[in-house]
This record gives structure tokens, C-alpha cells and sequence, in this order.
């Protein structure tokens, strides 16, 4: 269950994902994910109790969710047509990557940090979970430099707006 609980909240993330990508808007729903990243990923590290590990990676399965939804939904709507399906495509694969880079990383972190605790317990788990605060904060400060969904905007009446980021982003046929 403790590992289940994350794809729980993987399950419950995806199907809320929407809402808040359609409220808020992708770039501040994404910029949201990055903290929720990096709060799940402390406190997992950091949990003082198998409840509190709970909650922590079940907040990291909701971001996960959402993400595995909004990430996509904002690719499409900022890449040019001609490469749209090539990039939504690299997303995903960047997925797989991170999932085999994070296998790979968890390894190394078992064979450094696997010292037998006070209760003869391994504590490298908490280095698997909380060394991900690192990757949460370049989410974060990267998602800042990303400009809003131009569809976003039009939708929201800020069509002027989405023209620039148009223009900017290399579409002279905004």
C-alpha cells in the first residue's frame, strides 16, 4: 500500500488535472506542480511516520497525474504545428528517461548511503525520496521562464497577449 498510494494519486491527479489547467491556466498549474513536487519529495524524505509517508507520496502521485496531463496539453498548444506530435512524443519519452535516470540514481544512492540505521533499518530510502527536492526546484524556477499557453489566454479574452507569445515564439501567422 505505501507504494501503491503514489499511483493512487497518480490515478486521482489525472482525472482532476483539467480544472485546475483550465482555472488557472498551464503555466501557473505547472508552476504549482513544482512545488508540490518538492514538498512531496521532503516530506517523504523527511516523514516521521508510515501515515505521513502516505500523505506525502500520495500528494507526489497527484502532481504526477496532473502533470502527465497538463505537460502535454501545454506542448501542444505552444508547439508550432509542424512539430507538434514530434514534441508531445519527446515528452513522453523524456518520462520513460527520467524513470530509468531515477532507477539508475536510486542504485547509486543504495550502494553510498545503505548504512543501517538506529533500528537496523536501511535510511537510504530517504535520500531516494528527498534528493528528488533537487529536480523540483529546476521544475520550478524553469516552469517560470515559460511563457502561458497562447490557447489559454485567447480562451480567457487576452488574445493580445497570446498574439505576442505567438510572434515571439516564431509563428509570423499568428
Amino acid at each position: 500500500f505505501t507504494v501503491a498510494s503514489a499511483l493512487v494519486g497518480t490515478i486521482l491527479g489525472s482525472l482532476l488535472a483539467g480544472k485546475p489547467a483550465e482555472l488557472l491556466g498551464r503555466k501557473r498549474t505547472l508552476t504549482m506542480l513544482g512545488i508540490a513536487y518538492f514538498v512531496s519529495s521532503l516530506g517523504c524524505g523527511f516523514a516521521w511516520n508510515w501515515a505521513a509517508l502516505l500523505t506525502f507520496r500520495f500528494l507526489g502521485g497527484i502532481a504526477i497525474g496532473v502533470a502527465s496531463v497538463v505537460s502535454p496539453m501545454y506542448i501542444a498548444e505552444i508547439a508550432p504545428p509542424e512539430s507538434r506530435g514530434r514534441l508531445v512524443a519527446v515528452s513522453q519519452f523524456n518520462t520513460v528517461l527520467g524513470i530509468l535516470v531515477a532507477y539508475f540514481t536510486n542504485y547509486v544512492i543504495a550502494l553510498i548511503f545503505a548504512v543501517p540505521g538506529a533500528d537496523g533499518a536501511l535510511v537510504a530510502w530517504r535520500w531516494m525520496f528527498g534528493i528528488l527536492a533537487v529536480p523540483s526546484v529546476a521544475f520550478f524556477f524553469l516552469v517560470l521562464r515559460i511563457p502561458e499557453s497562447p490557447r489559454w489566454l485567447v480562451k480567457q479574452h487576452r488574445s493580445p497577449e497570446a498574439l505576442g507569445i505567438l510572434r515571439r515564439l516564431g509563428n509570423q501567422d499568428a
